[in-house]
This record gives structure tokens, C-alpha cells and sequence, in this order.
């Protein structure tokens, strides 16, 4: 009924426990962009079926697993390694796409992130991200925090799917955001420069997260202090101190990396600007 795929890139500590949680699947498959750790020792232990291609780019590596891998089945589930797919999630999967219509080419899924063993309930809004889509129907576009396209009616599944984000620790996630605050600095250059048009109606309405989030750092890139604004948000407006410490390291973590592509914006303009920075 449903195939799934896994992006990978050297997740031999996360990739067990994600297996595990989609052994209901008999269509499995890890897209690999050359671990060189024990990442596919482990998914051969479970029956997956591996391919490997060079990674060039978040949206270009998901276009082409959903392209080039031959799945049995018309659904596809699209998880990272560090995610799960409970199993209250997938029974609804299993009681919803039988009685799907033709015309449905994608379902929206809640995530819940976790900090440790803490549901980050307040501090992350537990957006909805499309995850589940009918082949051929989907692509991806942007190289950082990718947006995805559907052909066709996107509708809602009650159940969330997990993250766990910190799974390799503070090191690792502030080494990712790093590169990807470096990513985000080089789009809003580019962006700035082609005077993008970004809408506070998609911003503040639009159900789809991805599209939503993108019009929303469209705006939110142009205000002062917004480290310290999303902050404030994320601890007042959104009540993460309600989630302990986590909630409060969280929003910290987030505002940090805000504050990283601030500088980077900045450091790049002047270099762009004077040569130098």
C-alpha cells in the first residue's frame, strides 16, 4: 500500500531506530549520498533496498529518489532518519488511502519534535509537513528548508509522525544549522537582490507549512532584532518555558541560529559591497 524512503548520509545512530519503526513496510528504500559509516551495513539488516547517489543539493536529491527508484507501490512516504512513524499514524494511513479518491495526490502529517525524551509541545507548533504523496505527482524546489509541490488536492491525517533532532547531540545540530544558516544567508542575498514579493496573506494563512514558513522568513528577514524577536516569541507567545528547560534551550538554539544568518547576511553585503568585509 505504501513504500518508504529514507535520505541518508552517515545516520548509522539514527537509522536502526528509524527502520524499525516502518517494519509494517515491505517496500522500504535508503537513498545514500555515500555514508562512509556503518549506515548501510545497518539498512541491510533490515531488507532495505539501498541506492546511492552524490549529493548535490537537498531539493535535487529528493527529486531523484522520487524519480528514479522503481517502488511498488502508488504512495510514498517520505521520512528522514532521525524521524519515526508511529504506529497510531499508520494504521490511519492504512484505514485512509483505500477509501482516497483519484484526485488526492498528498496528505499533510503533524510532527512532533522532541528534545531528549521531552515533546517540544509548545516551542515547536508541530507544523504540517507533506509527507505522504502518490508517485509522480510531487517535486521539490528550493536547496534549503525545500518546499514541496503536489499535483493535484492535499488533505489533513490526524496523527503525527516524530523527529528527533538532537539525536546526535547539541554538536551536531549547531554544526548542521551552521551550514544551513550559511545556505539561508546566500538565499536572502539572492532574493534581495531579484526583489521578491513575499505575501503576509500566505504568510499568516496558507496551509501549506513549507510555503507558509517561506513567505514567513521573507518578512521575518527584514526586521530588526529578530533573534531576539523570534526569542520573545517562542517563549512568550508560544509559552515554550511550559516545556522546562528544553523548551527554553530550544528557543535559545533557535534564536542562535537566526543570529547566524544575520551576521552572514551582513558579512556578506559588506564583502559583495567593499571588498572586503
Amino acid at each position: 500500500m505504501v513504500s518508504v524512503l529514507i535520505l541518508t548520509k552517515n545516520e548509522e545512530q539514527d537509522i536502526a531506530d528509524c527502520l524499525k519503526s516502518v517494519a509494517w513496510c515491505d517496500d522500504v528504500h535508503v537513498f545514500d549520498s555515500f555514508s562512509d559509516d556503518k549506515t548501510l551495513d545497518i539498512a541491510q539488516s533490515f531488507g532495505a533496498k539501498i541506492s546511492q547517489r552524490k549529493f548535490d543539493g537537498y531539493a535535487s536529491q529528493r527529486n531523484a529518489a522520487l524519480t528514479t527508484l522503481n517502488y511498488l507501490h502508488d504512495w510514498i512516504f517520505i521520512l528522514d532518519a532521525d524521524e519515526r512513524i508511529p504506529a497510531d499514524l499508520v494504521s490511519e494511513i492504512r484505514q485512509v488511502l483505500p477509501v482516497t479518491t483519484p484526485g488526492t495526490a498528498g496528505f499533510r502529517i503533524r510532527r512532533r519534535d522532541f528534545l531528549g525524551k521531552r515533546w517540544l509541545k509548545h516551542a515547536q507548533i508541530s507544523p504540517f509537513y507533506i509527507r505522504l504523496v502518490r508517485k509522480g505527482k510531487a517535486s521539490y524546489h528550493r536547496e534549503i528548508n525545500e518546499v514541496i509541490e503536489v499535483e493535484g488536492e492535499v488533505k489533513d491525517l490526524n496523527y503525527y509522525f516524530d523527529h528527533y533532532p538532537f539525536s546526535k547531540g547539541y554538536a551536531h545540530w549547531l554544526h548542521k544549522h551552521n551550514q544551513y544558516s550559511s545556505m539561508e544567508a546566500a538565499r536572502w542575498i539572492e532574493e534581495h537582490k531579484g526583489n521578491f514579493n513575499f505575501s503576509w496573506k500566505k504568510a499568516l494563512l496558507s496551509k501549506d507549512f513549507s510555503e507558509k514558513r517561506y513567505h514567513q522568513k521573507g518578512i521575518f528577514y527584514k526586521m530588526p532584532f529578530r533573534p531576539f524577536i523570534k526569542w520573545m516569541y517562542m517563549v512568550v507567545a508560544r509559552r515554550s518555558f511550559l516545556d522546562g528547560k528544553e523548551g527554553i534551550t530550544y528557543a535559545t538554539l533557535q534564536s542562535i541560529y537566526e543570529y547566524f544568518i544575520v551576521l552572514k547576511t551582513k558579512e556578506q553585503m559588506q564583502v559583495e559591497n567593499n571588498g572586503r568585509v
